[in-house]
């Protein structure tokens, strides 16, 4: 006898896993747009006091302010995203994120507003963190509860394909402004354009996402009464461990990401290198991630969760010195293969499972909760400050065999923490998964 086919993907579960990609795209586009920013131009605009060094990494903090500002938004949105839903937080996200890039583009420099100008940064980039750490856990616990039980990794990857749609996007605008100009007139206000046009993204997000349909898994729950009245403390109290294995999965991507993607234009520009040719790089990484992510969602369906995650965290840890010694070289090709490989053959492999192996972990009634706050706090420690770190390490050393350390020892707690972790690959969603807390 034939096997029967696989039952028929519903077109409920397309429009969802195509709302999260758009929306997560624009979301992404107003961070990466803030973290090229950072690194290139807000060090003179915001703190013209500093030496380029210092202004840089007083930069690069602001980026970071981000990221600290992510488990906040994670806790919030998290709270209500279990209590009334996955779709209005969906929304309100798009809608916190994209004021405050679209503020940003409007903010007064130094020179015209003195210390008020970077404080107001730091404002606006802490509403950009409580909303981009409020979206990652609704748009991937919604594609990941729409999502046949057999395609839930596939269609949980698309959310996370935001993130180099956004960067791709997010870099060509920042390189097509700043090639197209000079640097004079870049400073002067052209790294505005980026920023200010993001409103229209952001006006078709949510004109989209407003279409979607609320998570069946979640319309359930709450018929049943299944709807815990404060549910952070819920899984806190009742799935810690799963919380911290949600956190420890994303210590190798996040960090990694970052230094490869936001700290690479920093380092590139001292040793001499033309800033579209570091550019270039990550847009090419970026544009092959739109392929990647989705084969690795694919991937972590037909062998699991976790060895996926440990190829790619394998991948990421042998390249920690080869990366360096390809930037080094100041050869475009060079470091346009050692970009792909770290990111698209290492990094894409760790990121593109996580929304279907977090969600399996947790109950209905907290797995936007769980999934949110153990991923929210990697954030802080492995990706926001990661730059930071790694420009820090570079001024006090000179060089990148500590950055290289860092890397490998944030990588290695990925490592550990999937070798301790279940593989809930298959797990029922409406019950959650039957693993050990």
């Amino acid at each position: 006898m034939h096997p029967a086919p696989p039952a028929p993907v519903p077109n409920s579960t397309r429009k969802v896993a195509l709302a999260t990609l758009i929306g997560t795209s624009i979301e992404w586009y107003d961070f990466f747009v803030y973290g090229a920013a950072a690194a290139l131009v807000f060090g003179k605009l915001f703190f013209p006091d500093a030496s380029p060094l210092t202004g840089t990494l007083l930069a690069l903090s602001t980026f970071g302010v981000g990221f600290i500002a992510r488990p906040i938004g994670g806790i919030v949105f998290a709270h209500y995203g279990d209590k009334i839903g996955r779709k209005s937080m969906l929304v309100l996200s798009v809608l916190l994120m994209g004021g405050g890039t679209f503020l940003v583009g409007l903010l007064p420099t130094a020179d015209s507003i003195g210390v008020a100008a970077p404080i107001i940064l730091v404002i606006l980039r802490i509403a950009q963190g409580i909303g981009i750490g409020g979206e990652w856990g609704a748009a991937a616990v919604m594609a990941v509860e729409h999502a046949p039980p057999h395609r839930r990794g596939f269609f949980g990857s698309w959310p996370q394909v935001g993130v180099p749609a956004g960067m791709l996007t997010a870099n060509l605008a920042i390189l097509m402004m700043s090639g197209s100009m000079s640097e004079e007139a870049f400073l002067a206000w052209g790294w505005r354009i980026p920023f200010l046009a993001s409103i229209v993204l952001v006006v078709v997000g949510i004109v989209i996402r407003l279409k979607i349909q609320e998570s069946p898994v979640f319309e359930e729950a709450k018929a049943a009464g299944k709807i815990e009245r404060l549910p952070v403390l819920a899984v806190l109290r009742t799935q810690p461990k799963n919380v911290l294995r949600a956190a420890g999965l994303r210590f190798a991507e996040n960090s990694t990401f970052y230094i490869h993607t936001t700290f690479v234009l920093t380092y590139g520009t001292t040793l001499g290198m033309q800033r579209n040719h570091l550019l270039l790089a990550v847009i090419v990484s970026s544009a092959i991630g739109l392929f990647s992510l989705p084969f690795y969602g694919w991937a972590c369906d037909r062998f699991g969760r976790r060895p996926v995650v440990l190829w790619g965290s394998f991948v990421l840890l042998a390249m920690s010195w080869p990366y360096f010694w390809a930037l080094d070289t100041q050869s475009v090709p060079l470091i346009i293969l050692a970009t792909v490989v770290a990111v698209n053959v290492g990094n894409s492999a760790v990121y593109g499972p996580q929304p279907a192996y977090f969600s399996e972990l947790f109950e209905p009634q907290v797995r936007y909760s769980g999934a949110s706050i153990g991923a929210q706090a990697a954030s802080v420690f492995a990706g926001g400050l990661a730059p930071v770190i790694a420009t820090a390490l570079f001024s006090a050393t000179g060089g990148y065999d500590a950055i290289a350390l860092y890397m490998s020892a944030m990588v290695a707690i990925t490592i550990v923490t999937a070798f301790l972790s279940p593989d809930p690959y298959g797990a029922s969603l409406r019950k959650g998964a039957s693993v050990p807390t």
